[in-house]
Formats: C-alpha cells, sequence, structure tokens
C-alpha cells in the first residue's frame, strides 16, 4: 500500500497513538460493528438509544476509563482513548447514540472523579463505570444559553436537605439519565459566587422529564427538558463545596471541548473518506467524478484542513494529558474543528448530488448532526471571545 493510499484510510495510524490504543481501537470497532451498527437506525427513528448500551459498553471497558479500578474503571486519565472511541463513532457513521456515550465519559465522570468525597464514591463510581447508572449535566436554561451565571434555577438550603426548583433544557442523556449534574443558584443574590452542583437522582419526586426534543440532527440522542418542582436533595448529594460550581464548570470546560473537537475533525475525515469513495465509483458524462478538476481541487482542500486540524487536536489531547491545556487553546480547537466538520460535510455532500440529501448515505446524517456542534458547549462566538481575551483583547 503506498503512502498516499494509506492516508486516505480511516484513522490511518497515527505517532500519537501506541499498541494499546490500537488494540483498544481494533475492539471499539468490533463492539460497534456488533452492538450498534445493526440496530443504528431505528434508534435515530426512535429517537434515542436504548439504556443498556451504556451497560453493554461497560462490559468491555468502553465507559469509565477514567474510573479507577477499584470501582470497577479502567484506572487511566489517558484522553487518547476517548479519542480513539469518539474516531470510531465518526468513521462508522454513528452520531446520535454514540455523542451519548462520549458525554457520559468525556464530559460528565470527570466531575464524579474530581469532586466525590468516599461516601459519594462507594455509592456512585461502580455504576457510572460498569454504564449501569447514565450520566447527564444540566446547566442550560430556556433563557441563559451560554451565559452560566444567568441561571434561574435555585436550591434552597433546608436543614439536611436542598429544595431545588427550576428547569433546564437541551440535556443530552436528558431522558436515559440516572445521575443527573444539576447547576444551581445556592445564594441566588450572587451570580458565579452563587452557584453550585448536585446530583439529582432518577426517581426524586418533583424531578420530571419534559419531551424528548425532535432535533435536526443526532437524533438517537436523547436530548430532554428537565423541570425540577420541590426536589429535595440531600447535602449529601452535593458535589464538591458549596459556592464552587461555577469554578467546577470552567475547570472541566477545557476537556468538553476539546472533546468536542476531536469529534469534529473525526467527522470531516469520515465525510472526506466515503466521497472519496463515492466519486470514483459514481460517473457523470461519461467518466468518474473523481477525474473533474473541481472534485479534485474540493477534495485536496478539504483533505489539508483536516489534516492540519488533526495535527493542533492531536497536540492539544497530549497537553490535556500533561495538564497544560489552556482554556484557549480548548476553545480554539472548539471553534475550529466544530466550522470544519460543518464545512467539510457541506461540500462533501455536494459531490453526491442528489443521493446527498437521503438519510441512507451516511453523508446526510454527518450533514444533519454536524449543525449542533458550534453550538453546544458554548457558541463559536463564545469560543472567539475566549481567544481574543487570551490575546488581550
Amino acid at each position: 500500500m503506498t503512502a498516499s493510499a494509506a492516508a486516505t484510510l480511516p484513522n490511518a495510524p497515527r505517532p500519537l497513538f501506541d499498541d494499546d490504543h490500537e488494540a483498544f481501537r481494533a475492539s471499539f470497532a468490533a463492539f460497534i460493528a456488533a452492538e450498534i451498527t445493526p440496530h443504528y437506525m431505528e434508534w435515530e427513528e426512535a429517537g434515542i438509544a436504548p439504556h443498556d448500551l451504556y451497560a453493554k459498553a461497560g462490559e468491555y471497558g468502553f465507559v469509565g476509563m477514567a474510573i479507577a479500578e477499584e470501582f470497577g474503571g479502567g484506572g487511566t486519565t489517558d484522553f487518547r482513548f476517548n479519542q480513539v472511541i469518539a474516531e470510531e463513532l465518526a468513521a462508522a457513521g454513528i452520531g446520535g447514540a454514540g455523542n451519548g456515550i462520549t458525554l457520559h465519559n468525556d464530559i460528565t465522570t470527570p466531575y464524579f472523579v474530581e469532586y466525590l468525597n468516599d461516601e459519594q464514591a462507594q455509592r456512585w463510581l461502580p455504576g457510572v463505570a460498569s454504564g449501569e447508572l447514565v450520566t447527564a449535566i444540566a446547566m442550560t436554561e430556556p433563557g441563559t444559553g451560554s451565559d452560566l451565571a444567568g441561571i434561574a434555577t435555585t436550591a434552597i438550603r433546608d436543614g439536611d436537605e436542598y429544595i431545588l426548583n427550576g428547569s433546564k433544557t437541551f440535556i443530552t442523556n436528558g431522558i436515559n439519565s440516572d445521575l443527573v449534574i444539576v447547576a444551581a443558584k445556592t445564594d441566588p443574590n450572587e451570580r458565579h459566587a452563587g452557584i453550585s452542583l448536585m446530583v439529582v437522582e432518577r426517581g426524586m419526586p418533583g424531578f420530571e422529564r419534559g419531551r424528548n426534543l425532535d432535533k435536526i440532527g443526532q437524533h438517537s440522542a436523547d436530548t430532554a427538558e428537565l423541570f425540577f418542582s420541590d426536589v429535595r436533595v440531600p447535602v449529601a448529594n452535593l458535589l464538591g463545596d458549596e459556592g464552587k460550581g461555577f469554578n467546577y464548570l470552567t475547570a472541566n470546560l477545557a476537556q468538553e471541548r476539546l472533546s468536542i473537537a476531536v469529534a469534529g475533525v473525526a467527522s470531516a475525515r469520515a465525510a472526506l473518506n466515503w466521497t472519496v469513495e463515492y466519486v470514483r465509483e459514481r460517473t457523470a458524462f461519461g467518466k468518474p467524478i473523481s477525474t473533474f478538476q473541481n472534485t479534485k481541487f474540493v477534495l485536496a482542500e478539504v483533505k489539508t484542513e483536516v489534516d492540519i486540524a488533526q495535527a493542533y487536536v492531536d497536540q492539544c489531547v497530549l497537553a490535556l494529558n500533561a495538564g497544560t491545556l489552556s482554556a484557549a487553546d480548548a476553545a480554539q480547537a472548539k471553534y475550529w474543528c466544530s466550522e470544519l466538520q460543518l464545512r467539510a460535510a457541506d461540500r462533501c455532500l455536494q459531490l453526491f448530488g442528489g443521493y446527498g440529501y437521503t438519510t441512507e448515505y451516511p453523508i446526510a446524517r454527518n450533514y444533519a448532526d454536524a449543525r449542533i456542534t458550534s453550538i453546544y458547549g458554548g457558541t463559536t462566538e463564545v469560543m472567539k471571545i475566549i481567544i481574543s481575551k487570551e490575546m488581550g483583547l
């Protein structure tokens, strides 16, 4: 195989990964083929993946990698394993259901690893590590968007409990979740300093789930509205210290945004690979589309952008592992790769012609799934503000 041919393959080996990562990749790819791909379109139509998907993933060590072995986790904080999962999901054309898994691993698990006390760790970590307890995080509210300090949900202390009132929206895993990390104001008179995090458990009186939102894409990622009406949350369910919630959220946002960037560049590469294969087979005016100059130029441009973005993202993953990833670097990765994801999907879909508009082709789902990524985790506009602040502007 020539070097150029190898470069067109999905997720060709990179120096970033060692043999353990590649063995993990092969195992997870086999898991996708056996447990996700055969059922994926049914889940897309249903608007939700089954709850037991997480437990099946847990059986093979594909969730809870960062949780200590004593609690049944993988015992590693090496984010390259998370990266492998995102890349294989993208290569297989798995959007929605895969997004739920990456949220559980990349975005919510760090809160459970970093901020639980000993009692909470014994209570929750084994279930999070096994996938039997599906997790979610509830920050966004109908009127706040990216303004975390402006949340209106309150949790007022009453003895050994907090009385939680408010609502959240756009919550991934909102239907499937057993444990929801809720950002609420324990001091409504404060902005950042008034925010605390607490874990709301499935079945708590007053905790209700609204509709599973009908979205443009990522259909099999259940995304719900959550309502809290006088929910009595034990103080024992407080994450960390009262009033430190905003600090915890911002500390974990770098990994969340890098996770989105990792998935974004992987999705763009998947779109590119599908299109290269398609244009070699499809003919127009008696010739393969791949022979036309426009096709060559478009795909050369997309490949160049993807490869350059991949190099930056890989360096960000190493920085995250080393504890040196800055908020601005994560913002740059998230901004560029989420926009690249949509741009690549759009340009590649065009080369499929009318077939690209039909959902039987993964490029159509790739395009629809991509649209949200420049919005969630902080919009592109917010990312630019973070980057400009780091520049002293």
